[in-house]
């Protein structure tokens, strides 16, 4: 299968795979990588990876849904390319993304005699990749990973920029590091067997983007097909991020535009003990709350918050949930974004326009 519509990234590269054309888009971080994007492209990760991996071993990390689609292609590939394999698998789902799976994975490692010239791979959606991530960065002080997102979510926003974490019971990713990976690998085609509510989940991360730097990306998401336009839509967002991520790896300005949504769709994961609403959703209500409270204040007009909520609404996406907003501002205090007594907001102004702004948490109960 060929892909014929590509973006004019910068910095980028083409390639050839037998028929299949590839996408590269370079991140110039401190430990620079490639992510490659294509369609039909897991029987060729191994050649992918033997390019910028000289280990021995790989140790394949997964939940037992991917396992059960894509571990036997992507096993297949490696050992074609020379490597061994072992594969650790988990339960899908936020849940595992606790301290009980990441111990469990640690002794897997040490089990196997993993040593810091092997590599994990992240072979899944979100949770998958921060789990595999997080590890990376701390068994035996630091090994290598590559990130194979199946999912649009992973694809576009969490398998990129080098944030791993895992969740404990004070909030969402209190407990993380930044790793940035020596690959990532997006092999389109894995979208279609997503389930259509897990597809959607991903669409709340690729309406952020859209909402915080790309007007044109909004108005390809609202008057378009998604479908007809999910290559040129996942590269817009992967390019992004890239650029955010280049000018602000770890997080101390601008990067955390990328956050636009998530103080409050973090509150509500946390409420829901993660078993409600998935990230993209709560992050889809997170934004709807957050817009709402600019147009209140003066920060953005009504048109901008209206059209939000229309394109949400054409995913599927949710726009409230029944949790009280005095319990949700409770639950924000805990944030990562917090400083002090402060917080720091994102607010889109305008499609396609965001900025940060630090507010007293009081203030938003005023």
């Amino acid at each position: 299968m060929i892909l014929c519509c590509f973006l004019s990234i910068h910095p980028k590269s083409q390639s050839f795979i037998g028929v299949i054309k590839l996408q590269k888009i370079h991140v110039n971080t401190s430990h620079p990588y490639d992510i490659t994007i294509g369609t039909s492209i897991l029987e060729d990760c191994g050649d992918i990876i033997k390019k910028v991996s000289k280990a021995a071993k790989i140790a394949i990390v997964t939940d037992d849904i991917v396992d059960s689609l894509y571990s036997e292609k992507v096993i297949n590939s490696f050992k074609k390319s020379g490597f061994n394999v072992i594969k650790f698998v988990f339960p899908n789902g936020e849940t595992s993304k606790c301290f009980k799976t990441l111990n469990n994975l640690y002794d897997f490692l040490a089990n196997n005699e993993i040593t810091r010239s092997d590599c994990l791979v992240a072979l899944g959606g979100g949770v998958v990749g921060d789990l595999t991530g997080y590890a990376s960065a701390t068994f035996l002080r630091g090994i290598d990973f590559i990130q194979i997102p199946t999912t649009l979510l992973a694809q576009v926003d969490s398998s990129i920029g080098g944030k791993t974490a895992i969740d404990i019971p004070a909030g969402k990713n209190l407990v993380g590091a930044f790793k940035q990976p020596l690959a990532v690998i997006c092999d389109i085609s894995t979208l279609s067997t997503l389930k259509p509510e897990i597809f959607s989940d991903g669409m709340g991360e690729v309406v952020k983007y859209a909402m915080i730097r790309s007007r044109e990306l909004f108005e390809i998401l609202s008057e378009k097909d998604i479908k007809d336009n999910l290559e040129d839509v996942i590269c817009k967002c992967i390019d992004i991020k890239r650029q955010i991520v280049e000018n602000d790896e770890f997080d101390k300005g601008e990067r955390m535009l990328l956050n636009f949504g998530h103080t409050f769709g973090h509150a509500i994961e946390k409420i829901q003990n993660f078993t409600g609403l998935s990230h993209g959703s709560a992050v889809s209500v997170g934004m709807c709350i957050i817009t709402e409270l600019a147009v209140k204040q003066g920060l953005c007009n009504e048109d901008t918050y209206t059209n939000l909520k229309k394109c949400l609404k054409k995913y599927n996406l949710p726009l409230s949930v029944d949790i009280s907003y005095e319990e949700l501002v409770k639950h924000c205090v805990n944030d990562k974004k917090r400083d002090a007594d402060n917080i720091n907001l994102v607010i889109s102004t305008e499609i396609g326009k965001s900025e940060l702004r630090k507010v007293p948490i009081k203030s938003l109960l005023d």
